[in-house]
């Protein structure tokens, strides 16, 4: 039998309810509100800040759409998600929180594990964290972080942060944060640190890679082929693991008729059924997508929640 949905309420990029203000206290109150209507999660993603190539492409047409690289107004609003993450924390009981995005080498990995490690304990285990690269070379170029290295970069991260959330002392001899005889306290919630996601536009080498060593969860963007499905499967047995270990995180695609409107809920959620039969099991909405009401996102929640339920009975 099939396992009910698990819903994850998207509060990045909703500055549409907001009149384009970053109206944090609003997004805590959201995710209150999520919980209380079933929600499973939330999630908030992340910038730094943004330069001249986020809008390279030109600035998407419906602000209510999802950013993605090179189409997004590099005005918008970016709050730090960890500290945002921390807040929900503290005003919710059992909703998961989903730091997507987080942008690991423009840190020090150590100071990264701390700071993740902190949100977990305060959160008591319920931090997701999907570590990436990002694609924004103006924002690596004003961090003074190499732009071409950061691939090798969060590799190095992965490797310190499951050091770090393991015994103390710590030694690493990687060649780009070295350290020896650190004592890292107090540890994260888990042994082993958060739960990792990974994802991106495809399924390449290093994704894969980072997915099959460190992964709990798979997050593409987008709908994933077949023949990349039978990739992870295949390498994830290579490597002694199975693809049941992993969440696999979809999502609802929002058909906006102009600019200026918002997207039919039903028809956003009509292929759950079908993700679900393919083994996908936690399905991201954002709110902007279909309600232009900042007081309305509680009533939005339990709706979905009775769509939801009512497609998959």
């Amino acid at each position: 039998m099939t396992a009910p949905p698990r819903m994850l309420l998207v509060l990045s990029e909703n500055w549409t309810l907001t009149g384009g203000r970053a109206d944090l206290p609003a997004a805590v109150r959201w995710a209150r509100e999520a919980e209380d209507a079933g929600f499973d999660s939330v999630m908030v993603s992340e910038h730094i800040v943004l330069g001249p190539d986020a809008a390279a492409d030109g600035i998407m047409g419906n602000p209510r759409d999802y950013a993605l690289p090179g189409n997004q107004d590099p005005y918008t609003p970016w709050p730090n998600s960890l500290l945002l993450l921390a807040a929900i924390a503290s005003v919710t009981e059992r909703l998961r929180l989903a730091a997507a995005a987080v942008l690991a080498p423009l840190r020090h990995p150590l100071l990264m594990a701390r700071e993740l490690g902190t949100l977990d304990l305060i959160s008591e285990g319920r931090l997701l964290v999907q570590p990436t690269v990002s694609w924004s070379k103006d924002e690596y170029d004003a961090l003074g972080v190499p732009f071409g290295k950061r691939g090798r970069l969060l590799d190095e991260h992965l490797a310190v942060w499951a050091k770090a959330w393991g015994p103390s002392p710590v030694t690493h001899d990687g060649e780009y944060y070295p350290f020896r005889e650190v004592y890292f306290e107090p540890k994260a919630f888990r042994p082993e640190g958060p739960r990792l996601w990974f994802g991106g536009q495809r399924l390449h080498g290093p994704v894969l890679r980072r997915l099959v060593r460190y992964g709990h969860g798979f997050h593409p963007l987008g709908r994933p082929a077949p023949q990349d499905m039978q990739v992870l499967k295949d390498a994830l047995a290579a490597a002694g693991r199975d693809l049941a270990e992993l969440e696999m995180i979809g999502g609802t695609r929002a058909v906006f008729s102009d600019d200026h409107s918002t997207a039919d809920l039903g028809a956003a959620l009509a292929d759950i059924p079908e993700q679900l039969e393919q083994g996908f099991t936690t399905f991201c909405v954002k709110p902007n997508q279909f309600i232009d009401d900042p007081d309305a996102v509680g009533a939005f929640c339990r709706d979905v929640m009775r769509r939801v339920e009512a497609l998959t009975a």
